[in-house]
């Protein structure tokens, strides 16, 4: 099943950073996270799919530090569609 992949970028606060990444993570369909302030690259985290809490307890507690440290930052997403719900997606707005 082919997958189509886009980037979405949130500009967020240091204490926000933490609750949107472990709202991205809980969506399932995120396969890497980068964290920027301005341009500079701070932290890239690539996710699977098979990713459990404590696998993903040490990166957030990262993520947790991060935050600690700025003030405003932008969070890019890559996130992953499969065909197959991107022609559904269609679909569901023709009628």
């Amino acid at each position: 099943m082919p997958e189509n992949t886009f980037k979405e970028s949130f500009k967020v606060a240091g204490g926000q950073l933490l609750d949107m990444v472990k709202k991205l993570v809980h969506e399932g369909n995120v396969r890497r996270v980068v964290i920027k302030q301005d341009a500079r690259v701070i932290a890239e985290f690539p996710l699977t799919v098979g990713v459990i809490g404590t696998v993903l307890a040490p990166v957030l507690a990262a993520i947790g530090a991060i935050a600690a440290f700025m003030n405003e930052c932008t969070i890019e997403v890559e996130r992953v569609v499969s065909d197959s719900a991107d022609k559904a997606t269609k679909t569901d707005n023709v009628a």
